[in-house]
């Protein structure tokens, strides 16, 4: 059987096998409105916080909304990626993991709902509420958040990089990254709205670094990419640099909009993942659509983030309820 490497240098085996361990968007046991009886301000109290924290801090935005993405995709929407451990081997450590901000907002939020319904509202919960409400503190689009999901026990610092059922790397190509989302059940334009999230938020240069400069070994540039734009993002990023940061939607990478499909049709998508999405008639179909007046990117993507948050989810018995997002009980 037909295998290939990643950019990991781990074989990837096809996606027949891989299909086996994946976690569908099943979503069965959540519903919105879970917490209407046992606590029934917990979503105004969610949105209160965040309020005051986009009002002080709107660039968590990003990785809030971030933090959801890499909680589902990883032994899904379980608040796994939230848990510490003593010898830094859960998922929050784990390379794909170690750029996530706001672990403090989700405590803070956690700390408003204990005081007022203790031991109700999961951490996966919060979750989900959070990277919605930073969506619509952004500008964006307001969704029915499905609530309902238990918390996890077990967080791995490996799972986030395995080559099989990690998180899509940022050097993605479309075939891999379509694999990923399908394991999880979910589907090409799924892919293609939820990548549209990258409105908001900033990379490091080092994510992008060999599109710059080195993209075949050679002291090159990726082709593929817009050369006007590399040469303003050389003036931010010199070859090496590991802790700048770079906006993935420049010029209103604060604001939940639809220019970054306009930036990716004009070969301006900062990292390799966002530029395969020109390499697949469906996925270059949805940008050239969400460039026009005819956009229903921000429908689309409320019912995507519904569709992510039903990955794998813990619900009635299972897992429990968190008293502190970062430690077990």
């Amino acid at each position: 059987m037909a295998t290939y490497k990643n950019s990991f240098g781990f074989f990837v085996l096809p996606i027949m096998v891989l299909a086996l361990l994946t976690l569908q968007a099943e979503g069965q046991g959540l519903k919105v409105g879970f917490y209407e009886k046992s606590c029934p301000h917990a979503e105004k109290i969610v949105t209160t916080v965040i309020n005051e924290v986009m009002a002080v801090a709107p660039s968590l935005s990003g990785p809030l909304l971030r933090m959801h993405f890499h909680d589902c995709f990883i032994r899904g929407c379980d608040g796994s990626v939230l848990l510490d451990s003593p010898t830094n081997q859960s998922e929050k450590f784990s390379p794909p993991n170690l750029s996530l901000r706001g672990f403090n907002i989700i405590d803070r939020v956690k700390l408003a709902l204990e005081n007022a319904c203790p031991g109700v509202v999961s951490c996966a919960d919060i979750v989900a509420l959070v990277a919605r409400d930073v969506t619509v503190a952004t500008k964006g689009p307001f969704w029915e958040v499905e609530t309902g999901r238990r918390d996890g026990n077990v967080s791995l610092i490996s799972d986030p990089i395995n080559p099989a059922t990690g998180l899509p790397p940022f050097f993605a190509n479309i075939n891999l990254l379509k694999q990923s989302f399908a394991l999880r059940g979910l589907n090409t334009k799924d892919l293609v709205v939820l990548s549209g999230g990258h409105t908001i938020g900033m990379s490091h240069c080092s994510s992008f670094d060999s599109r710059l400069y080195n993209f075949t070994g050679k002291g090159d540039t990726d082709p593929s990419m817009d050369p006007n734009y590399i040469a303003r993002l050389k003036l931010k990023c010199k070859q090496g640099d590991q802790t700048t940061l770079a906006e993935l939607d420049p010029g209103s990478f604060k604001t939940f909009d639809d220019s970054y499909y306009r930036l990716v049709t004009k070969r301006r998508g900062l990292l390799q993942s966002d530029a395969a999405l020109l390499n697949d008639p469906e996925t270059r179909a949805y940008l050239v659509q969400s460039t026009s007046h005819g956009s229903t990117f921000f429908k689309d993507f409320g019912v995507s983030m519904v569709n992510m948050g039903r990955i794998g989810v813990l619900t009635g018995s299972q897992g429990e309820v968190r008293k502190v997002c970062s430690k077990r009980n």
